[in-house]
């Protein structure tokens, strides 16, 4: 996949500097802008991706999030500049946000105070009650699309499956939104409204409170959870934490139907200052802010080097003897969750003196802080074990996939075997799986192969972990 998306330079009048990140579909650049003199980050979607999509959905979608976050000016949405296309791509150029995602502070299992739990939710509403407003709906909100900025600002990314009232788009997709995080009545088709992003919001609030997502489980589960089943309250899970008071607003937030929900944003917002009772701040606390931006930063070539070009070019790292860079790598995922970053440092240090990944990850636990982050971490790593081979294993198996790779290498790409791969890559990349799944369909010559395109077009290390045990499962 990453042969599909070749260094540029230039984008229209930006100057590209560096990759953020990169998607199934596209790839995420910061670049600058040399009439304003700005940074600006800029979203692409690769036309040769979405060329059999006959009914246009992907570009659609890509146009609407430039139309729906276009017309928005607050400063808890981040801001479109410009939509563009030339003949390889389409792309929106943005406001540059330095921050990390929500996701990021729950994949490090971060347990906030009440003060930030209430000061996150009161920006979120605060912009959801602007933006439906303005007559966007947003129907994507999840910790993956809410960004805290290193100084304590929250803002929301990410409008591609948007609802403008004038639009024709709300009819493109069945179903659209995230699993565990869509309103009721998203996954039934019925009509949607401002009140499906004010229940995204209750799951939000409920995972912050609780430390975990009130409907989890494989895509079919949370369906019928989302719509049937109402999660423990807040006081239940989190004991001895008075969120007793939270207990009626969780249940308002995330009641099945709309009408039983509150009405707009600013009411959900009264609801958690009334429970709190307290002064709220403006910003995330400085003790919680994630000051460092999650390590996905890829660097490019400038056109016109500088003196520090040099320095600050990432160096590239070998394994050490024995491992596989691609086991590594799973392992600093789930190391990065206690201690950030430094997981690439450790693992690799560690590894270079042990030669099995039982010893890698007993010693690697003993540099974890606490009991509960051991036995977490011991209890992530017994499960990524069974996928993952050994060093000596790597040698003779491709450890990537985490599946057995001799097994697979003869096994052919069936009608069963896309159908089975669509519903399991659904649940992290939503309606473009079936794009992605016919390209690799297309490409690949055996089953591994296969499953290793799949694998890399999941973006993050935590969800491509996932989804290889989920092919395991099945395999």
């Amino acid at each position: 996949m990453a042969g599909l998306d070749p260094p540029i330079e230039r984008l229209g009048k930006y100057q590209v500097t560096e990759v953020l990140g990169k998607g199934a579909m596209g790839v995420v650049y910061k670049a600058f802008d040399p009439h304003i003199r700005r940074v600006v980050a800029i979203k692409t979607i690769r036309k040769e991706l979405v060329e059999d999509d006959s009914t246009g959905q992907m570009i659609a979608r890509f146009k609407n999030e430039a139309q729906a976050a276009g017309r928005l000016s607050h400063p808890g949405v981040v801001s479109v500049y410009e939509y563009g296309e030339n003949d390889a791509l389409s792309y929106i150029a943005m406001e540059y946000v330095q921050g990390n995602p929500l996701r990021e502070y729950f994949n490090r299992n971060t347990r906030f105070e009440e003060s930030d739990i209430v000061s996150i939710m009161v920006q979120l509403l605060d912009a959801l009650e602007y933006s439906h407003e303005q007559g966007v709906i947003h129907r994507d909100i999840k910790p993956a699309n809410i960004i805290i900025m290193t100084n304590g600002k929250l803002k929301i990314a990410d409008f591609g499956i948007a609802r403008i009232d004038e639009s024709n788009l709300t009819q493109i997709g069945a179903v659209m939104g995230t699993p565990g995080y869509m309103a009721p009545e998203q996954y039934s088709g019925e009509i949607v409204d401002w009140r499906a992003d004010l229940f995204s919001a209750g799951v939000v609030l409920y995972q912050l409170l609780t430390g975990r997502k009130p409907f989890s489980g494989p895509a079919d589960s949370v369906a019928y959870q989302v719509c049937h089943i109402d999660p423990p309250v807040p006081s239940h899970v989190e004991a001895g934490r008075g969120w007793d008071r939270y207990d009626q607003v969780m249940t308002t937030a995330l009641a099945k139907q709309p009408d039983a929900r509150y009405q707009l944003a600013k009411a959900f917002r009264a609801a958690i200052l009334a429970a709190y009772a307290a002064p709220v701040s403006p910003v995330v606390s400085e003790e919680t802010v994630i000051t460092e931006v999650a390590p996905t930063t890829i660097r490019l070539e400038p056109t016109q080097p500088s003196q520090s070009s040099e320095a600050s070019a990432p160096v590239k790292t070998v394994p050490p003897p024995g491992w596989d860079s691609a086991v590594l790598k799973q392992v600093e995922a789930q190391l990065a969750r206690f201690i950030g970053p430094v997981a690439k440092v450790m693992v690799k240090r560690v590894a270079t003196g042990t030669n099995d990944i039982a010893t890698l990850y007993a010693r690697l636990a003993d540099n974890l802080s606490s009991r509960e982050e051991k036995k977490a971490f011991l209890t992530g790593g017994a499960e990524l074990q069974v996928t993952l081979p050994s060093p000596s294993e790597s040698q003779s198996a491709t450890p990537r996939s985490g599946v057995d790779q001799r097994q697979l290498a003869a096994a052919p790409v069936t009608p069963e075997t896309v159908a089975q791969a669509t519903r399991l890559l659904a649940a992290y990349l939503g309606p473009i799986a079936r794009i992605v799944i016919k390209k690799a369909a297309a490409q690949a010559t055996d089953r591994r192969q296969f499953y290793q395109i799949l694998a890399d077009s999941v973006s993050n290390e935590g969800d491509r972990i996932r989804f290889l045990q989920d092919v395991r499962a099945v395999s």
